[in-house]
Protein backbone atom coordinates (compact mmCIF):
# COMPACT_ATOMS: atom_id res chain seq x y z
CA UNK A 1 0.00 0.00 0.00
CA UNK A 2 1.60 3.43 -0.60
CA UNK A 3 1.12 6.31 0.99
CA UNK A 4 -1.83 7.61 -1.65
CA UNK A 5 -3.15 4.31 -1.79
CA UNK A 6 -2.66 0.99 -3.85
CA UNK A 7 0.06 0.94 -5.83
CA UNK A 8 0.95 -1.86 -8.79
CA UNK A 9 4.73 -0.58 -10.25
CA UNK A 10 6.10 -2.85 -12.67
CA UNK A 11 9.85 -4.70 -11.52
CA UNK A 12 12.59 -2.12 -13.41
CA UNK A 13 10.14 1.24 -13.51
CA UNK A 14 12.15 4.23 -13.00
CA UNK A 15 10.91 6.41 -9.86
CA UNK A 16 11.97 9.87 -8.65
CA UNK A 17 13.02 10.76 -4.72
CA UNK A 18 11.21 14.18 -4.16
CA UNK A 19 11.10 15.91 -1.20
CA UNK A 20 11.66 12.25 0.80
CA UNK A 21 9.46 10.63 -1.15
CA UNK A 22 9.22 8.28 -3.99
CA UNK A 23 7.20 9.67 -6.82
CA UNK A 24 5.80 8.24 -10.21
CA UNK A 25 4.03 10.35 -12.10
CA UNK A 26 3.31 13.05 -9.36
CA UNK A 27 2.08 10.46 -7.01
CA UNK A 28 4.06 9.80 -3.95
CA UNK A 29 4.77 6.44 -3.08
CA UNK A 30 6.35 5.97 0.37
CA UNK A 31 9.18 7.18 2.07
CA UNK A 32 12.71 6.96 0.95
CA UNK A 33 13.65 5.46 4.15
CA UNK A 34 10.75 3.08 4.62
CA UNK A 35 10.42 -0.36 4.62
CA UNK A 36 8.82 -0.28 1.10
CA UNK A 37 11.65 1.64 -0.03
CA UNK A 38 14.46 -0.93 1.32
CA UNK A 39 12.52 -3.88 0.07
CA UNK A 40 11.47 -3.13 -3.51
CA UNK A 41 13.70 -0.14 -4.52
CA UNK A 42 17.34 0.63 -5.30
CA UNK A 43 19.28 3.75 -5.73
CA UNK A 44 20.13 3.78 -9.05
CA UNK A 45 21.86 7.73 -9.49
CA UNK A 46 25.33 6.23 -10.23
CA UNK A 47 23.39 3.17 -12.90
CA UNK A 48 24.14 0.33 -10.19
CA UNK A 49 20.93 0.12 -8.76
CA UNK A 50 20.11 -3.41 -10.14
CA UNK A 51 23.31 -4.48 -8.95
CA UNK A 52 22.56 -2.54 -5.46
CA UNK A 53 18.96 -3.92 -4.79
CA UNK A 54 20.48 -7.44 -5.68
CA UNK A 55 23.40 -7.32 -3.39
CA UNK A 56 21.04 -6.17 -0.50
CA UNK A 57 18.27 -8.85 -0.64
CA UNK A 58 21.01 -11.25 -0.95
CA UNK A 59 23.19 -9.84 2.06
CA UNK A 60 19.97 -10.24 4.14
CA UNK A 61 18.68 -13.41 3.26
CA UNK A 62 22.11 -14.80 3.93
CA UNK A 63 22.50 -13.40 7.20
CA UNK A 64 18.77 -14.04 8.01
CA UNK A 65 19.38 -18.22 7.13
CA UNK A 66 19.88 -20.26 10.53
CA UNK A 67 22.44 -22.90 9.94
CA UNK A 68 25.41 -23.89 11.98
CA UNK A 69 27.17 -21.20 10.58
CA UNK A 70 24.70 -18.38 10.99
CA UNK A 71 26.43 -16.84 14.29
CA UNK A 72 29.84 -16.88 12.59
CA UNK A 73 28.47 -14.51 9.56
CA UNK A 74 26.98 -12.54 12.09
CA UNK A 75 30.03 -12.29 14.54
CA UNK A 76 32.22 -11.05 10.79
CA UNK A 77 29.47 -8.17 10.68
CA UNK A 78 30.01 -7.32 14.05
CA UNK A 79 33.25 -7.02 13.86
CA UNK A 80 34.01 -5.29 10.57
CA UNK A 81 34.49 -1.70 10.45
CA UNK A 82 33.40 -0.95 6.86
CA UNK A 83 29.77 -2.90 7.71
CA UNK A 84 29.56 -1.02 11.14
CA UNK A 85 28.96 2.34 9.42
CA UNK A 86 25.79 0.57 7.91
CA UNK A 87 24.31 -0.06 11.34
CA UNK A 88 21.73 1.53 13.31
CA UNK A 89 22.88 3.25 15.81
CA UNK A 90 19.61 3.78 18.25
CA UNK A 91 20.47 -0.35 18.61
CA UNK A 92 23.75 -1.08 20.27
CA UNK A 93 22.84 -5.15 21.45
CA UNK A 94 21.04 -5.50 18.25
CA UNK A 95 22.34 -5.48 14.41
CA UNK A 96 19.59 -3.14 12.37
CA UNK A 97 20.83 -2.42 8.84
CA UNK A 98 20.51 1.57 8.58
CA UNK A 99 19.26 3.77 5.55
CA UNK A 100 22.83 4.12 4.28
CA UNK A 101 23.39 0.42 3.80
CA UNK A 102 20.77 0.70 1.25
CA UNK A 103 21.65 3.45 -0.74
CA UNK A 104 25.64 2.12 0.00
CA UNK A 105 28.33 2.06 -2.81
CA UNK A 106 28.12 -1.14 -4.47
CA UNK A 107 31.71 -1.77 -3.69
CA UNK A 108 30.94 -1.44 0.09
CA UNK A 109 28.20 -4.05 -0.70
CA UNK A 110 30.31 -6.83 -2.97
CA UNK A 111 32.52 -6.56 0.49
CA UNK A 112 29.72 -7.48 2.83
CA UNK A 113 28.97 -10.36 0.68
CA UNK A 114 31.76 -11.79 0.55
CA UNK A 115 31.99 -11.34 3.47
CA UNK A 116 29.20 -13.23 5.07
CA UNK A 117 29.04 -15.73 1.12
CA UNK A 118 25.98 -13.59 -0.24
CA UNK A 119 25.31 -14.09 -3.91
CA UNK A 120 26.51 -11.32 -5.93
CA UNK A 121 24.13 -9.21 -8.18
CA UNK A 122 25.21 -9.24 -11.78
CA UNK A 123 28.05 -6.83 -12.37
CA UNK A 124 28.67 -4.79 -16.02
Amino acid sequence: MGVSGPANVPWGTPVQAVDGFLVLNDTPLCAVTSQNAHDYFARNDDGNGMERGQLTASIIARLSTRDKDHQARWNKVWEDPRCEKYRRQDSPDFWLWGHAFFEAPVEDLRHIADLVGAKKGARK
